[in-house]
């Protein structure tokens, strides 16, 4: 397909594609299902074939259940997975009588796996309809769901010199407070001059210059759009639930910041759905903005204009890679498309987009009202700046501490997270989300800079640390990992829908089977050459880092 081809495609598919999304929502909470007639009557209304809308709703797991008048999703994310010893969700079907997946017969009841809910310091954890529940008597928990308990909020603590994204959290900064000045009297190249100047890059995983990702948009034709990527899916991260539940004008204030350093005069937040506070809190911000005077047409008196709108996700790990997200956000199913063309000059509706990650927009008013030289002076050399790290429950002090990169994951496990707590001891850590990788304990020296991570067989990912205690065995582990890319992959390509579920197999058959480990191996460099995105391409990685810290216990009893 050619590059004014696509652009077309996309143009004549994005239009609406907002109001696809809202429109299968709206239907699934009036009724608690989305039938054919639905998805034919939406495609109707909005002019759309009904291909295209049965695209969103037959990929979206949020809308492919049955009819229930009751909805549990039970996070499958690691940290339920180790702080359950692998009985998650067993536990939630002991306790409601129905199995994963299914509905019961008097349709009072839908039961239904998640990745991830968002509340690895506190897990295992549930959503029952949009009440969240967690602790380890889950199980009962849900049993009694008219007055569960309250979940602990998330605990968060500074450990940088300077707070930069926990600062309005802190109370060191009030929100918009940069914002009327630069719109007012500033000018787009100079919050790209101290963005760039500050070295940040994006903290959703790809560590791409920010700076770099806004020129090549600024440069595309009018109109364009940036967007907040806030479909946080990495299970053991849950800094980004943080901040668009607790400090979400610092998001806000920095896409706008995004907007007109680019040229943008349309922001869009896409909130994942397993996170219904953050889209309450978020929609309640960018109303207030609004009244505000912080969008809208002129904005503070200016020449530019710029509005946001926040959409609500539907249920899918995949899209979160920005390009799968962008078509989400066009009502296509939500899987990774090809590149070139690149977003920033072929993105939402066709039109040039950047898109960035929470954490990432919501240290920009710090970088602006501070200047990139003071960033800059945070961190190391080689990579500037702070980083909010997440802590699983399994540690003594869990929750989001922001932190200097180049400091040593074993000064994050040891002091900040003060170890494991009593009675567990530490086997393995899960740096940067499933697709991050596995270190020992003894390979703890390593400092939190994405090049020694890489080298050390693991990536940053999203910043979360998982402790993995002796109580999960190798092979249950390895299973894990194996089922979540299977039941993650969007299926867009062969080697990772096809490779993702035999790899399953093979883990099936350890620990103990040479021959399996040789089958996964030669795998693994398929998946690793052939997959079209991040998400085929970073299995292979965490499933080798798995097996270096396991080798011996994998093949215990092997010939």
């Amino acid at each position: 397909m050619t590059h004014d081809a696509f652009a077309g495609w996309e143009q004549r598919f994005g239009i609406h594609g907002t109001d696809v999304l809202r429109g299968l929502r709206t239907v699934l909470d009036l009724r608690g299902h989305i039938s054919n007639a639905d998805v034919r009557r939406i495609a109707g209304e909005l002019g759309l074939p009904v291909a295209a809308v049965n695209g969103a709703a037959s990929f979206f797991a949020d809308f492919t259940g049955d009819e229930a008048t009751r909805h549990v999703r039970i996070c499958e994310g690691t940290s339920c997975f180790v702080s359950a010893g692998n009985h998650t969700v067993p536990l939630a079907e002991a306790a409601l009588g129905v199995k994963c997946g299914h509905t019961s017969i008097d349709r009072s009841l839908s039961l239904a796996g998640a990745y991830c809910l968002g509340y690895c310091y506190a897990s295992p954890t549930a959503l029952d309809g949009r009440t969240p529940v967690t602790g380890p008597d889950l199980g009962a928990r849900l049993l009694s769901p008219a007055h569960p308990p309250p979940p602990p909020p998330v605990p968060y603590h500074n450990a940088s010199r300077n707070p930069v994204v926990l600062a309005g959290l802190l109370g060191a900064e009030e929100p918009w407070q940069v914002w009327p000045e630069v719109v007012a009297a500033g000018s787009p190249a100079t919050v790209l001059a101290e963005v760039a100047r500050a070295g940040l890059r994006g903290r959703g995983g790809a560590e791409f210059p920010v700076a770099n990702k806004w020129q090549a948009a600024s440069r595309g034709p009018a109109p364009r759009f940036v967007v907040a990527n806030g479909d946080e899916g990495d299970p053991g991260s849950f800094c980004d639930r943080l901040l668009l539940e607790s400090d979400p004008d610092r998001v806000l204030e920095g896409l706008a910041l995004a907007g007109f350093a680019t040229g943008a005069t349309r922001g869009v937040v896409f909130v994942r759905s397993e996170y219904p506070e953050a889209v309450e809190k978020t929609l309640s911000a960018v109303g207030a903005a609004r009244d505000a005077g912080h969008f809208g047409v002129g904005v503070h008196g200016s020449a530019f204009d710029f509005d946001v709108e926040v959409v609500r996700g539907a249920g899918s790990y995949v899209a979160g890679e920005e390009t799968a997200l962008l078509r989400a956000l066009q009502g296509l199913r939500g899987s990774v498309r090809p590149r070139p063309p690149y977003p920033t000059s072929v993105g939402l509706s066709g039109r040039p987009t950047a898109v960035n990650n929470v954490e990432t927009l919501a240290a920009v008013p710090w970088v602006v009202r501070h200047g990139g030289s003071a960033y800059a002076r945070l961190g190391a050399d080689v990579e500037t700046g702070t980083k909010l790290v997440c802590l699983s429950e399994r540690f003594r002090r869990p929750g989001v501490y922001e932190v200097e990169f180049g400091v040593p994951l074993r000064y994050l496990v040891e002091t900040l997270g003060g170890g494991l707590k009593p009675g567990h001891r530490l086997r393995a850590l899960q740096v940067g989300g499933p697709l991050g990788g596995f270190l020992g304990p003894d390979d703890l020296d390593v400092p939190l800079l994405a090049e020694a991570l890489a080298a050390a067989g693991v990536a940053l990912g999203h910043g979360s640390l998982v402790a993995i205690d002796d109580g999960i065995s190798a092979a249950e582990l390895l299973r894990h990992v194996w089922t979540f890319a299977a039941a993650e992959s969007c299926g867009a390509c062969t080697p990772c829908r096809v490779g993702s579920l035999r790899g399953r197999e093979l883990a099936d058959l350890l620990p103990g089977s040479t021959t399996a480990l040789a089958q996964q191996e030669e795998l693994l460099d398929v998946m690793g050459i052939g997959s079209l995105c991040a998400f085929g391409r970073g299995v292979p990685g965490a499933v080798r880092s798995l097996v270096r810290v396991y080798r011996d216990e994998l093949l215990a009893g092997g010939s």
